[in-house]
């Protein structure tokens, strides 16, 4: 399954937003291993921005940044410790627009199956894996309604061990999985979808 993941993105041209905001860079790791899994994590409830929600490891670009690999790369290492040379990164998907405004870039990157990993306790309250196959899976899908510019939108969300896994995290899954292994899974128009 990894090899094919390769494959497809290495061919893929994600779509860039040409307008200006704040960027941000998010990893998306996927273990390279017969039934791969991505590193999800989850942000220490403290935070006052997306505290307690699932995420990928990633974070806004800083000014010394080389490029947007370099921010998901570098706020990889800090969350997860994760080195930088471990990671054999692929491609990068569609910008997407947060609700806070922030240009979101999602790099995929393959890590070894054994990596070992530890959560930044400072930035998260833990990090575990989830096997794509669980995403693939239909029945695990939900719906969550939720509200953007007063219209009523419903977003595809998983629960995985206790972790509910929503939002942009569970958009960018999707397009992952739809790019990658031609998932096919439907998604309506995204709500922070800007050109």
């Amino acid at each position: 399954m990894v090899s094919l993941i390769k494959r497809r993105l290495a061919a893929y041209q994600p779509e860039k937003i040409i307008r200006d905001f704040p960027q941000a860079g998010v990893l998306i790791a996927i273990t390279d291993e017969l039934e791969p899994k991505v590193i999800l994590t989850k942000r220490a409830k403290i935070l006052s921005s997306h505290g307690g929600e699932i995420a990928f490891p990633g974070g806004k670009r800083d000014s010394t940044d080389v490029d947007i690999v370099y921010t998901a790369l570098r706020e990889a290492h800090e969350e997860i410790d994760l080195a930088p040379d471990k990671v054999e990164v692929i491609s990068c998907l569609d910008d997407k627009i947060s609700l806070h405004s922030l240009k979101v870039t999602p790099c995929v990157g393959v890590i070894a199956a054994n990596e070992s990993l530890t959560a930044n306790k400072t930035e998260l309250d833990c990090l575990f894996k989830v096997p794509l196959s669980f995403f693939l899976d239909a029945s695990n899908r939900c719906d969550h309604l939720s509200e953007y510019r007063l219209q009523a939108r419903y977003a595809p969300c998983y629960l995985f061990e206790g972790h509910l896994i929503w939002g942009l995290t569970s958009y960018i899954l999707m397009e992952f999985l739809n790019v990658s292994l031609l998932a096919n899974i439907e998604l309506q128009r995204r709500p922070h979808q800007v050109l």
